[in-house]
């Protein structure tokens, strides 16, 4: 997988490189009238954004690449002429994404309630078809990644769906 940039601050314990490139709001702009992301999107205050360097560095090493991306993302990546799949990790309901968020004490009742309206717009887009090729529901950790790894890896073909 590779980070994405954000402009957000890091949350405790989130390693630059790793879980995001951290970047000012005017450097990721600047990439953005310059064409340097292979999508991107504003929520809750912040950019958020794949850069074309990231994912060719992942192609020269010869893997494969996995962007966790929003549903506005997944429309910019169709419009290209990369070869991509798309998998939607759904989770069992809005209830029980609301309880996971609140266990984490990551989030306030603002930033709870903007993550929450749009899971609930994300649900609606994965309904839509040719929305994702797959849909995996994240009620069982093990089972979802299970399910995740096999149609990754073991149906790395890119251009074959489900």
């Amino acid at each position: 997988m590779t980070a994405s940039d954000t402009t957000r601050a890091p949350r405790d314990k989130e390693v630059e490189g790793k879980d995001y490139y951290f970047t000012t709001k005017e450097d990721f702009l600047a990439l953005v009238e310059a064409e340097g992301f292979i999508e991107h999107a504003q929520f809750g205050g912040n950019f958020y954004g794949t850069s074309v360097q990231a994912v060719k560095n992942i192609a020269e090493q010869q893997r494969i690449c996995i962007l966790d991306i929003e549903m506005e993302g997944v429309k910019q990546v169709k419009q290209t002429d990369l070869n991509a799949r798309f998998l939607f990790l759904a989770p069992p309901s809005v209830e029980e994404l609301e309880r996971r968020l609140r266990s984490r004490g990551t989030e306030t009742e603002d930033s709870l309630g903007k993550r929450l309206a749009q899971a609930r717009a994300e649900l609606e887009y994965s309904r839509q078809p040719g929305a994702h090729d797959k849909i995996v529901v994240n009620d069982d950790l093990e089972t979802a990644y299970t399910e995740f790894r096999d149609w990754i890896v073991d149906g790395g073909k890119f251009g074959a769906s489900e």
